[in-house]
């Protein structure tokens, strides 16, 4: 894979752009989660205060963060949900070690209310959300994510899910298309992608992704190879997102973490698209002026120059965070 190109502003960079491999599901991952250290940060300090307590990880992927979280603090238990097979089975192997403190169920965030209700835990000191595509799904061409590989135009996180990215580009008309590339990847030419990709389609139906990218290269001309990204990059970005309707997602995770968290309990969300960073800055600044959070992030924490050589992905990544109050006023705070 090359590593030519770096990552855009508002961009996810993922191991697509770095070129670094992480195991595949039938191998136990070696995985370095981004912003680890700041995430233990945060909830340690409650965590320690209570005694004991539970973490809900919304997206617990391989069990990265969830793993440093049980190490780290030893009065820590940790329930993990993700949408993904895959990563749900290497995240239980990774886990396993720490016994009944950690838990992984399926779930997608959509579901987060009702599915951390069921599991019938203590008091919930803190609630993980890490946004956005790993590296393992990128790695994997048979997922559709990649396109640096070719495979089938899927991208679906959960495989449950009807809608695929072969029938998005094959079926949705193209003024829906070009507003989907601009508004959840920020493609500034999706209407001229739009257009080329509807006039394909009509001599063949996409089914994978090689023949998609060839035609984004085709269509942006010689712009595609003058940025520092690939030109498919946020073509692709649009996509996923709009197959796994991850704005939708996001929305419902932070609503449920208000309802779950207990008094002083933390959220921490970790974005990698700008426009879901907005997200999550609005909704804890309307809950600080609310008297609903307490910031804890007045600006997002980014990750160290030294993480970002040795994690390439963490380039992108923004981390904000807010405390839960339940009884009275909470603005103020900052770390």
């Amino acid at each position: 894979m090359s590593t030519s190109f770096r990552d855009g502003k508002g961009v996810e960079v993922g191991a697509e752009m770095t070129g670094k491999r992480v195991r595949g599901p039938g191998e136990t991952a070696a995985h370095v989660p981004v912003l680890g250290e700041p995430v233990v940060r945060i909830f340690r300090e409650v965590l320690e205060a209570a005694g004991e307590g539970w973490i809900v990880d919304g997206t617990v992927g391989l069990g990265g963060h969830a793993a440093m979280l049980l190490e780290a603090v030893p009065s820590a238990n940790v329930l993990g949900f993700d949408q993904d097979p895959e990563a749900l089975e290497i995240a239980r192997r990774n886990l396993s070690r720490f016994g009944a403190r950690a838990r992984v169920r399926a779930g997608r965030l959509s579901d987060l209310s009702r599915l951390a209700r069921k599991e019938a835990i203590g008091p919930i000191a803190g609630i993980l959300l890490d946004l956005g595509v790993s590296s393992m799904q990128l790695d994997r061409p048979d997922r559709g994510f990649s396109f640096r590989e070719d495979g089938p135009l899927d991208m679906r996180m959960d495989p449950t899910r009807d809608r695929t990215a072969a029938q998005i580009v094959n079926q949705w008309d193209e003024s829906d298309l070009a507003d989907l590339l601009y508004y959840e990847g920020g493609e500034t030419r999706a209407r001229v992608v739009a257009r080329a990709i509807v006039e394909a389609r009509r001599r063949a139906p996409f089914l994978r992704t090689a023949a998609l990218v060839d035609t984004i290269v085709g269509a942006l001309g010689a712009s595609a190879h003058a940025g520092k990204i690939h030109p498919a990059t946020r073509v692709f970005q649009a996509l996923r997102r709009g197959v796994n309707e991850e704005g939708e997602e996001l929305l419902a995770g932070l609503a449920s973490a208000e309802h779950l968290l207990a008094e002083g309990g933390r959220l921490a969300v970790i974005a990698f698209h700008s426009g879901e960073d907005r997200e999550v800055k609005r909704f804890l600044a309307d809950g600080a002026r609310e008297g609903r959070f307490k910031l804890l992030t007045r600006k997002p924490i980014e990750a160290s120059e030294a993480e970002r050589r040795t994690n390439p992905r963490s380039r992108s990544a923004k981390l904000r965070a807010g405390e839960r109050v339940r009884s009275g006023g909470a603005n103020g705070g900052g770390a």
